[in-house]
Parts: C-alpha cells; sequence; structure tokens
C-alpha cells in the first residue's frame, strides 16, 4: 500500500483533523498574544507621546461635552479647587516595586463646579495589620493640581472592599461611596500641588517601556500549530516503513539476556580450564 493511501484510510484521516483542529486553537492563542503585543506597543507609544507634553487647563482637555478618548490618557492638566478630605478612600491591593499596597484617591472640587476623583498616590501596607500605618493627608483650602489624566478602571467581579475602601479604581463606586457627583469620564493622577505639602504619597512612576513576551508567544503558538503536521507526517512514515519491513528490527529483550548468560558461561568455563 502506498503511503498516500495509507493516508486516506479512516485512522490517519482522523488523525489529520486532531492535527488540523489542534493547529486552529494554536493559532487563535497565537493571533490573542498578537493581539496583546499590539496593545502593549500602543500603550508604549502613548506614554512616548503624552507623558513628557507639557500640562494645559482641564477644560482644554476635557471640557463639557467631550468624551473620553485613549488618546488623551497620560496627558498632563492643570485644575484649581479644593479636596474633599473627609471623603477619602483607599484603593486596596495595588502593587510598587514588588510591594503591596494602597492608593489614596480624594474627590476634588474645582472652580469650575465639576468634581474629580484625585489619585494621590502610593502608600505601604502597615506592618501588623492590612491598613497604612500613616496617610499622609491632602492638603486643606484652595490648592492648584497639576495630574494626569487616567481612564477609570473596571470592577472586578467577586471582589469587594470593606468600608473607607475601594477594590479598584471605579468611578461609579467612588461617586456611589462618596456621594460626590465625581465625573465619569477619567480620574486625575497626582503630578504636584501648589501649595506643596510634605509627606505625600508616592507618585504614579512613568511606565517602563517593555512590550513583555508576547512576540514570541505568537511564534511559539504557531510553532506549536505547525508541530502537529510534522508529527502526524512522521507517525504516518514510520507505520508504512513497519507494513514494508523496513522498520528498525527490534531485538527482543528475551534474546539479548541470553546472549548476555550464554557469554557469561563461556567466561566461566574459560576460567576452569
Amino acid at each position: 500500500m502506498s503511503i498516500w493511501r495509507l493516508a486516506l484510510t479512516g485512522r490517519w484521516l482522523s488523525g489529520l483533523a486532531l492535527a488540523i483542529v489542534f493547529a486552529l486553537v494554536a493559532s487563535l492563542f497565537g493571533l490573542w498574544q498578537w493581539d496583546r503585543r499590539g496593545q502593549a506597543v500602543a500603550e508604549i507609544d502613548r506614554v512616548e507621546a503624552n507623558f513628557d507634553q507639557q500640562p494645559v487647563a482641564v477644560a482644554d482637555l476635557l471640557g463639557p461635552g467631550v468624551e473620553w478618548n485613549d488618546d488623551l490618557k497620560w496627558r498632563q492638566v492643570i485644575v484649581q479647587g479644593e479636596y474633599l478630605v473627609d471623603d477619602m478612600l483607599l484603593v486596596r491591593t495595588r502593587p510598587r516595586a514588588g510591594a503591596v499596597g494602597f492608593e489614596v484617591v480624594v474627590p476634588f472640587v474645582a472652580t469650575s463646579g465639576d468634581s474629580w476623583l484625585v489619585n494621590r498616590g502610593w502608600i505601604p501596607t502597615g506592618e501588623t495589620r492590612d491598613e497604612p500605618d500613616v496617610i499622609p493627608a491632602a492638603p486643606g483650602g484652595q490648592v492648584t493640581l497639576t495630574a494626569r489624566v487616567m481612564p477609570g478602571e473596571p470592577d472586578i467581579p467577586g471582589r469587594s472592599a470593606p468600608a473607607g475602601q475601594l477594590a479598584t479604581i471605579s468611578l461609579p463606586e467612588a461617586t456611589a461611596r462618596t456621594g460626590v457627583d465625581i465625573d465619569q469620564r477619567a480620574y486625575l493622577a497626582l503630578v504636584s500641588e501648589d501649595p506643596a505639602i510634605s509627606p505625600t504619597p508616592l507618585l504614579v512612576q512613568r511606565p517602563a517601556a517593555d512590550e513583555g513576551p508576547h512576540l514570541s508567544y505568537t511564534f511559539q503558538w504557531f510553532l506549536f500549530g505547525i508541530l502537529g503536521f510534522i508529527a502526524w507526517g512522521y507517525l504516518l512514515r514510520e507505520e508504512h516503513r513497519r507494513s514494508r519491513g523496513l522498520g528498525t528490527p527490534v531485538t527482543p529483550a528475551r534474546d539479548r539476556d541470553e546472549d548476555i548468560e550464554d557469554r557469561e558461561l563461556d567466561a566461566l568455563a574459560e576460567g576452569q580450564r
């Protein structure tokens, strides 16, 4: 039987179908990793374009009726107003430099009447409890902020937070917790305050320009899909060779054991002469 006729038998057609399904699944994972890389590269480009731009008035960037656009992320704005210090919240389980802590968010009422949620920065978890040991207070009275506009974060199903805390920087949840009509388009990540006070939480850092391992994972998944066909072809070829008596003969283990015993008996007899 030729190798092509063998390949068209039911068993080998089923194997080929399995290899095709495996290749399709691997390709989907590869495309997913390619999309993840595209998102990472887009974020790197966005940081490079926006992080060092000069600040503008918040109304020039997010005036009335202007919808949020991801191209605005990391842009700096200036806004004047007053912190609602009594409505401070902590955002729990926030990593930074290998540690886990909290981010301090406080509603801020601008002189225009708009209300924004301001992320004043990161503080570590306390030494003896799941709360900060010290929370730097926001300045009272009129303050001028320079801050970066950032999109609100989604709620995470199943994750909750106790009173006075948030699981994520969810703008609807912050509005519900504080009762303040917070702008839902973005929050403000603090860069500086005037008048400045000390100490302050650790400010948001510039993200590292690292797109991650997504490109290598993309190639790996596509390679896995190809290897499925290679494995199918190799097994088909080996079966065809065996059917023609071309496979490598395998010496039975029993015969090998008998050969060893014969050699040992021969050596023993030689020694007794």
